[in-house]
């Protein structure tokens, strides 16, 4: 009996010493949290706000929220008595630990902060990495989303972006599309060049500065081809290109410049016996 009242005046006295201390973590802890929250709100409203890139507008906000839980949780943790080296200590053997377990994943992480940072492309842009062709969807902290013209979505870590090459269509705001059209060898070279040039100086979307141009490119087995590059804005590409294949072709058959289908001359000889 004299030990359980031992006991019993023990926990009383542990009770008396540190029940008001994790009453007041709690009350630390709970405020904390809703300031903390308040703070990424505040935040990212400010940064959508501004002329901040919507892709770091999560990132931001989510680092913020982190580097606050825990500077939060260390402090609750001095105030109820834990020793905050010996809790730094622990953090930072389970942040080795985990690095080492999550190395790609990390690479893709500081991939995207690199994106972020220098910008090789935004959302919206067109670009080609990694063999695949699209829209920049989105931005991730670890990937980036591809938006292919046959509308696929194509995931990408970071890390494989930030280091591969990049192909951006979208950087300089306009582009060229690249045509051959072939046309037959007995036609008209001059005038198919002329035709071709004034159709697509009559487009609406065809820029005049750079300005298209017509040229032989090659003296094929079956044609003369010419190429075709009119310039155009990123938007309009695919229409430019689409547009601009179709009418070359009614354009040069309506001027009696035909478009030969590949073909071969067979000449065959017969050996005296």
């Amino acid at each position: 009996m004299d030990k359980l009242g031992d006991y019993s005046s023990d926990a009383i006295e542990l009770s008396m010493i540190y029940a008001p201390k994790v009453l007041l973590a709690i009350i630390t802890l709970v405020i904390g949290l809703w300031i903390i929250g308040s703070v990424v709100k505040v935040t990212r409203k400010g940064l959508e706000k501004s002329k901040t890139d919507e892709t770091l507008v999560p990132f931001f906000t989510s680092l913020i929220s982190w580097t606050l839980k825990a500077i939060l949780l260390i402090s609750v943790a001095s105030m109820v008595g834990i020793a905050t080296t010996s809790f730094v200590a622990i953090l930072g053997a389970a942040g080795l630990a985990i690095g080492l377990a999550l190395q790609g994943s990390l690479g893709n992480f500081a991939g995207g902060v690199l994106i972020l940072i220098f910008k090789p492309y935004t959302v919206g842009d067109l670009v080609e990495a990694q063999g695949h062709l699209g829209v920049v969807k989105e931005v991730q902290i670890f990937n980036t989303i591809l938006l292919t013209p046959s509308n696929k979505r194509v995931i990408i870590p970071n890390g494989a972006m930030s280091n591969g090459s990049i192909v951006n269509y979208s950087a300089e705001g306009q582009l060229r599309v690249d045509l051959v059209i072939g046309i037959a060898y007995e036609s008209d070279v001059p005038k198919a060049k002329s035709l071709l040039l004034n159709m697509m100086m009559e487009d609406a979307r065809v820029l005049k500065e750079p300005a298209p141009v017509v040229a032989v490119s090659e003296l094929a087995d079956s044609s003369v081809n010419l190429v075709v590059r009119p310039w155009c804005g990123f938007d309009d590409y695919w229409d430019v290109y689409f547009d601009t294949t179709e009418k070359a072709k009614r354009v040069l058959e309506e001027n009696g410049i035909s478009i030969p289908f590949p073909q071969h001359d067979v000449h065959i000889q017969n050996a005296l016996s």
